[in-house]
């Protein structure tokens, strides 16, 4: 599993685990435009069913300019995970550079009523040399 989803963090028993691949097809580095898909994988391994309410990312490009991203859900969804259970999706991310990383965390509400901040591990975004 480590090698599918190399980046991984575990806050009250959810665990994301994060993978990353560079999209030269959509990826124009004449025009300054560079593209990543991320996938993720949220795992319940807590003793109860969770909610994900709202995602916060703070997205970091090679230059260090800091762009912050809130919402409901993810991909359209708040989805709620049993315990023992996961739920994965894919999105993408433009950068201005060719290097940069994310990180974030997401609310979730617990089935007893609490609420709280799952951390999504820092991820790099990094294009191949190209070139070289």
């Amino acid at each position: 599993m480590a090698g599918l989803f190399p980046n991984m963090a575990e806050t009250r028993g959810v665990i994301v685990r994060v993978s990353v691949s560079y999209l030269p097809e959509q990826s124009e580095p004449r025009r300054g435009r560079w593209f990543w898909a991320y996938h993720i994988r949220i795992e319940n391994e807590g003793p109860m069913s969770v909610q994900l309410l709202t995602r916060h990312w703070i997205i970091t490009d090679g230059r260090g300019a800091r762009h912050s991203v809130e919402g409901e859900g993810v991909v359209g969804e708040q989805p709620m995970i049993q315990p023992g259970a996961s739920f994965d999706y894919v999105s993408g991310c433009p950068l201005a550079t060719p290097t940069g990383h994310m990180q974030g965390s997401y609310h979730m509400l617990g089935e007893d009523g609490s609420a709280f901040d799952v951390e999504i591990p820092k991820f790099a975004l990094v294009a191949p040399a190209v070139g070289v």
